[in-house]
């Protein structure tokens, strides 16, 4: 038996299912999970000692790869002077601006430990700000697991779908969370006009437009997917990339609305570790290293290709999504649109395609219906290598 296999035995022993968040059980794929030791650039070694490609980065977090040299050396220098201090420091006011500086959306931030703690929040803010209780959501979105009362669901992409909803709630619907570029039903991408679609028909009835840019704020580039695509909700939900692999999230949007929160308004939030001095100094080095141009100009350039022959060279019943560094690839002749095409892929071709991977050396999401990802890390020569082992496994 391996030390993972061993290790995942002793966990299940004291943590539901082995781990602390289910889909890294592999469940979705099968088998039992390699046990990480450490990460380093776009690589990540085992407890046995294995060595892998990665293409999950910690869900989209390691835009920079794993353990970026400017990013460890801001945080031992925080963690000199202490881990937390439940009171303010300088680093929360200068990840605030600098967030408010790439996203305008941004007049006012209120940072937060968890995506899940930002969406959360700001639906709360959304409801009070309306005074209404119903929140539309995609089929197939997901926004934390916190329990949401009154949820109404619309297929992505169906604008008449979404009209239909608008109409029987008129002036009824507090707020329409969305994740502009879906990413857990796999990576979805919204059809031309459908975001500005969105805000034209929130704002008719007042309803607040949220855009969840927990995966996709400066993954899709610096000013998130909001600048990408040319659209201003009006609230947006941080994550992943900010805290530079440490827990933080932020939420935040027009002054008019950010006023409310406690202790300037009525609408009570509070974290102790929220604004973490380390998470905080982690986060500034992140984006101070995505500020400089040749980040992205890399990572775009690395890319291109990359998708460009992959497109090319797959078999027809396998569909390749994907926009920015985020990918999917789906095992379905369908085009996926949304979240019931999505659905289409066949998860037993996947799982299979997923553990040859493994056995190559290349670590994916272990599900399905999650993204994967590319950091500025990735060299074009493991990209092509990876191609190649992609195809191999597709043929076999």
């Amino acid at each position: 038996m391996s030390r993972s296999a061993r290790a995942f035995a002793a966990a299940k022993r004291y943590l539901p299912g082995g781990v602390n968040s289910p889909v890294r059980s592999f469940r979705a794929v099968g088998g039992a999970p390699p046990f990480i030791r450490r990460g380093a650039g776009a690589y990540l070694w085992d407890v046995d000692g294995r060595k892998y490609l990665d293409f999950c980065l910690s869900w989209g977090v390691h835009i920079l790869g794993h353990n970026p040299p400017a990013v460890v050396r801001a945080v031992r220098r925080t963690l000199a002077d202490g881990l937390s201090f439940g009171a303010p420091t300088e680093l929360e006011t200068q990840l605030a601006k600098l967030l408010a500086s790439a996203i305008p959306s941004l007049e006012k931030i209120r940072l937060v430990s968890s995506g899940t703690e930002a969406t959360m929040s700001a639906l709360k803010l959304a409801r009070y700000y309306t005074g209404r209780r119903k929140i539309v959501m995609l089929e197939g979105g997901y926004h934390g697991h916190a329990e949401q009362p009154e949820i109404l669901r619309a297929p992505f992409n169906d604008r008449p779908a979404m009209e239909k909803i608008f109409a029987r709630h008129k002036n009824k619907i507090a707020a329409l969370i969305i994740e502009p570029v879906p990413a857990n039903m796999g990576v979805v991408l919204p059809e031309a006009g459908y975001l500005a679609f969105l805000r034209e028909l929130t704002a008719a009835q007042k309803t607040v437009l949220i855009f969840d840019e927990v995966i996709t704020g400066f993954r899709l580039g610096w000013g998130g997917a909001q600048n990408y695509f040319g659209v201003t909700p009006d609230l947006t939900c941080l994550g992943k990339i900010i805290g530079g692999g440490l827990p933080a999230a932020a939420y935040g949007g027009k002054e008019e609305l950010m006023s409310l929160i406690a202790p300037e308004g009525p609408v009570y939030q509070a974290g102790t570790l929220a604004g973490n001095p380390p998470a905080m100094a982690a986060g500034l080095a992140v984006l101070r290293e995505l500020q400089k141009p040749r980040t992205y100009q890399t990572l775009q350039k690395n890319t291109e290709y990359f998708f460009t022959e992959l497109s090319r060279r797959l078999p027809p019943d396998v569909q390749l999504n994907h926009l920015g560094a985020m990918f999917t690839l789906f095992f379905t002749a369908a085009k996926a649109r949304d979240y019931r095409s999505a659905q289409t892929s066949s998860l037993k071709k996947f799982a299979r395609f997923y553990h040859k991977l493994l056995r190559a050396g290349v670590y994916f999401s272990p599900a399905q219906f999650e993204a994967d990802f590319i950091s500025a890390r990735h060299t074009p020569a493991e990209l092509g290598r990876t191609l190649e082992i992609i195809l191999a496994a597709l043929a076999a």
